[in-house]
């Protein structure tokens, strides 16, 4: 009898991706199967596009559609309710109010002809899913993602291995958590989101880079980005490769988030104690950045947490980069599938 396997999909704004795994949680592959959304057809063309990339995914790996006990869907909110999306910035406005949980199972069991099982969850929680299955292997201990980015994506994954999703599906938007300003002596600088609070995201992600960088700036009249005819946005994109050539001014910045991110995972500490914490984004990929600017981050991080945690915490708490790169949220979507339909 062929083996049960579970399917996951990751919607991102350009790309979307497939991964699988099998009823025992492994991987069935780590090579990379993506291809264009096709987001601004229009929602159908979305759908069909990954019924094909699951085909072409199934065909690559010598698989059959009988073998799927269910497929998960990695992608961004914000939702209206569960499966319905409500507008969002990374898809256009024609998928506002959409039910892409109805409409991705109708086209699902079209093609299999049958019924399989869709989960649908915020893509940020599913790659949270995979990299909490590989930061705690054999054990049980509760996961903290935090993936600086454009934005800071947050995920909180319980011992069943699941992502907190919340009431309204907004559970975990730890990101827009106002930021302790006195610890980082900074301004309440406005957040993408309308808040005017100092949202977190804004001290530890590249959306927040242009105050931060206009603000050091000024301390730096002489330094090359104040004299530059580039755009606010290409000098925010140069910071992370003259950090990583000892650049000062580039190098505060960057130590700067870091030890604001350490203050936050001390505060989400205090509220969900979690056994690890697992960090992820670019500033983690071994391809965009060098070892050292990873130690680096990571070292004041973890000093900087390390002073506000409880004691017994310091002793359990680990603090981890991620592992799964692009696969992550392909991969917990698959692994939330698969936790599902056991459950």
């Amino acid at each position: 009898m062929d083996k049960i396997i579970y399917i996951g999909t990751d919607c991102g704004a350009t790309t979307s991706k497939v991964g699988g795994v099998w009823s025992d949680g492994s991987t069935i592959t780590t090579k990379l199967l993506q291809s264009p959304t096709n987001s601004t057809q229009g929602p159908d063309a979305v759908i069909k596009s990954w019924v094909d990339a699951i085909n072409t995914y199934l065909t690559q790996n010598n698989l059959k559609w009988e073998q799927i006990g269910g497929v998960g869907l990695a992608i961004p909110g914000p939702f209206q309710r569960y499966g319905v999306l409500d507008r969002s910035a990374n898809l256009p406005e024609a998928f506002a109010g959409f039910d892409i949980h109805t409409a991705y199972s109708s086209a699902l069991a079209e093609r299999a002809g049958r019924a399989i099982p869709l989960t649908v969850g915020n893509d940020g929680n599913m790659g949270g899913v995979a990299e909490a299955q590989h930061a705690r292997g054999q054990s049980s201990g509760t996961v903290v993602l935090l993936a600086p980015g454009s934005g800071l994506g947050c995920a909180y994954i319980d011992q069943s291995g699941l992502a907190l999703d919340g009431d309204t599906l907004a559970g975990m938007e730890a990101s827009h958590m106002p930021a302790p300003l006195q610890l980082l002596d900074t301004k309440a600088y406005p957040c993408g989101c309308g808040r005017t609070w100092g949202c977190v995201e804004v001290y530890t992600s590249l959306s927040g880079l242009p105050y931060l960088l206009a603000e050091k700036l000024a301390k730096y009249p002489d330094h090359e980005l104040a004299k530059s005819s580039l755009s606010a946005k290409e000098k925010v994109f140069a910071l992370r490769g003259l950090a990583q050539k000892g650049d000062p001014l580039a190098t505060e910045l960057f130590d700067f988030q870091a030890r604001a991110m350490g203050i936050h995972v001390a505060n989400l500490a205090m509220a969900l104690d979690p056994k690890f914490v697992v960090i992820g984004g670019g500033l983690m990929d071994p391809e965009a950045t060098t070892a050292a600017f990873r130690e680096r981050y990571l070292g004041i991080l973890r000093s900087t947490a390390h002073e506000y945690l409880w004691p017994a915490q310091r002793d359990v708490m680990s603090i981890v980069p991620a592992a799964l790169g692009d696969l992550s949220q392909s991969i917990g979507a698959a692994l939330a599938a698969l936790y599902k339909n056991r459950s």
